[in-house]
């Protein structure tokens, strides 16, 4: 998906020919700061290169929090141009998915359907009947009755899926659905102390550091590490910080990030992705397992077809509970539900 949204951007913005030489970031942060002067808008991040051929992309939000993106050539520091993202393909899916385009109430709406699709699986996974005979548990009829076959794609779909389905239920209801409290949990069940949130302290008649001195403090830290994203603040309370990658991370963008004051730049919150806390490790591990980026391609190919499994439960459920529907019996019909409690 990566590889072809740079596709996509090579399409609209043109290619970016790789040189010897790059762009100094301070200047190009600089630069995009003295361009996009709107007030409504806000310089939330700056996300680094993936690749040789990608570009930087600078995100910008408003008040009603939607994104412009900024495409910038990481050789020669040139604006290429820039995209409202919620109106690109890809932010439409993105919003439909979590959000059903529906603001808040949409979010909320996913987060009970993710919440169901964790029950439905582990319910499912309980009465799966391959728990009585394992090979009759992964075998389809498909020579059998239409009922027959389509209570075995059932079983089998669900049984092979229904774990990734919990997966990715349980982590999408954390993120939709923040009022349950799922981090907290964590940090309690992890016996991890939560850190308060870090924050700059201004000091009168001083301006904060320059990006170059901060940047250059945080390769100090992690030198053999690659930058990934840096996020800058708004208030002056506001902290800087530079999101890396270590060598032995398998997130792609890194879970390695340091915060710092910026007016006296001291370290006010590390990250180590390689040394996570017990609640960090876990916590880091959502997204992963939520897109199905943990094991690179493999789990890529996998998560495409077990996305396609809520439909496939979705109608061979519905066509069980239909044949159900038709033969349960009224409640005036007492020998008739003897008969089929018994069977």
């Amino acid at each position: 998906m990566r590889n072809f949204f740079h596709w996509w951007l090579a399409q609209r913005f043109g290619a970016i020919i790789p040189t010897a030489t790059k762009a100094a970031v301070p200047a190009m942060i600089e630069k995009l700061q003295a361009t996009y002067t709107n007030p409504n808008l806000k310089f939330e991040s700056l996300n680094y290169p993936t690749g040789d051929k990608a570009p930087y992309i600078a995100w910008f939000t408003d008040a009603a929090h939607h994104s412009l993106g900024v495409v910038i050539n990481p050789y020669t520091g040139k604006i290429m141009g820039d995209y409202e993202w919620d109106k690109t393909w890809h932010g439409i899916l993105l919003h439909l998915h979590y959000s059903l385009l529906a603001g808040e109430t949409g979010i909320l709406v996913m987060g009970v359907v993710a919440l169901l699709t964790v029950i439905l699986g582990i319910t499912g996974i309980i009465l799966w009947p391959g728990w009585r005979k394992l090979s009759a548990g992964f075998k389809i009829k498909w020579n059998g009755h239409i009922k027959r076959t389509n209570f075995d794609i059932h079983k089998v779909a669900g049984i092979v899926t229904a774990v990734f389905l919990v997966l990715t239920g349980f982590t999408g209801f954390a993120w939709n659905v923040p009022q349950a409290h799922i981090e907290e949990a964590i940090y309690a069940l992890t016996f991890t102390p939560k850190l308060s949130e870090p924050v700059s302290k201004p000091i009168p008649n001083q301006k904060p550091l320059p990006f170059k001195d901060l940047l250059q403090r945080a390769d100090a830290i992690f030198p053999n590490a690659k930058i990934t994203s840096i996020d800058l603040a708004h208030q002056p309370e506001g902290i800087f910080i530079v999101g890396k990658k270590q060598a032995g991370e398998t997130i792609p963008w890194g879970s390695t990030s340091i915060a710092f004051d910026r007016f006296s730049g001291e370290v006010v919150q590390l990250e180590d992705g390689m040394k996570p806390s017990r609640a960090k490790a876990i916590l880091n591990q959502f997204t992963p397992l939520h897109y199905g980026t943990f094991a690179g391609i493999y789990s890529q190919i996998l998560y495409f077809f077990v996305g396609l499994t809520p439909t496939i439960l979705l109608v061979t459920g519905f066509i069980m509970w239909w044949h159900r529907k038709k033969r349960t019996p009224s409640k005036t019909n007492p020998k008739r539900l003897q008969e089929l409690t018994k069977s």
